[in-house]
């Protein structure tokens, strides 16, 4: 029986009167990619961002590595942070600093790192992800798919137990979503393990291992992929799939 290495229990999430998340639980094994599909407003979201708590849960236990996260607690939060990678659909890159920059300085801010060894470090994981060439470009001198991956060699570059990633192909021309697709599967076939929302069907069928169906704030359905996207039990998951079935292509 694997161990989870992320354990999520009841988590609830509401803003004012609306209640965005309704008492998800959810168990990641290492190695996992779980990817989380639904139509807009379901939550997929909130979700990622409460396992991370940029956005701190109204209910709920989180667990990683069999240690139950105390967010009220500064210091855990920060070493949690270290461990659970978060990327983003809109890159989050600091602007006036070049790509190995914003790769090394969460190294230098948060982890202690010195300089010579954090540069070291930065250009290998760019490296890793295609874009050593590039690595003095800003922000404003790459493409979409080339910020997007600086931003995945950030998180590796603290060397993440589990990456969140949040639509992280949605902000990009058409063109440009494979160069993404071959980094993250590349993750995905060395062992990391990841939590991602998405809408490219044809990718998430090809690469996880379980898919999970949410809308208003609740899974539905979860399942392998064939289970979900071809013998699904529940209607609404088997309507969402045939629709953005049609938008984005074969599932296979």
């Amino acid at each position: 029986m694997p161990t989870p290495i992320l354990r999520i229990e009841n988590v609830s999430k509401r803003y004012g009167k609306k209640d965005v998340l309704k008492g998800v639980s959810l168990t990641v094994n290492k190695g996992d990619l779980k990817i989380l599909i639904g139509p807009s407003g379901a939550g997929k979201s909130t979700l990622l961002q409460c396992i991370n708590f940029l956005v701190k849960p109204d209910e709920g236990r989180i667990w990683l590595d069999g240690q139950e996260v105390h967010y009220a607690h500064k210091r855990d939060l920060y070493a949690y942070r270290q461990k659970v990678g978060m990327i983003f659909q809109d890159f989050n890159l600091f602007d006036h600093l070049n790509a190995l920059e914003n790769v090394r300085i969460g190294m230098v801010k948060v982890r202690g790192m010195g300089n010579p060894e954090a540069k070291e470090r930065a250009v290998m994981e760019l490296e890793r992800v295609g874009l050593r060439e590039h690595m003095y470009k800003y922000p404003a001198q790459l493409s979409g798919g080339q910020k997007q991956r600086v931003s995945i060699a950030r998180a590796l570059a603290m060397d993440p137990k589990v990456m969140l990633l949040d639509e992280p192909t949605s902000a990009l021309d058409p063109e440009l979503i494979g160069e993404v697709h071959s980094v993250i599967r590349d993750l995905g076939n060395n062992g990391m393990t990841m939590i991602m929302a998405t809408h490219q069907i044809g990718f998430a069928s090809s690469l996880a291992n379980e898919i999970i169906f949410m809308e208003d704030g609740r899974i539905l359905e979860r399942g392998t992929p064939e289970m979900i996207f071809c013998h699904a039990e529940n209607a609404r998951t088997r309507e969402f799939c045939s629709k953005i079935t049609e938008l984005y292509g074969e599932t296979r």
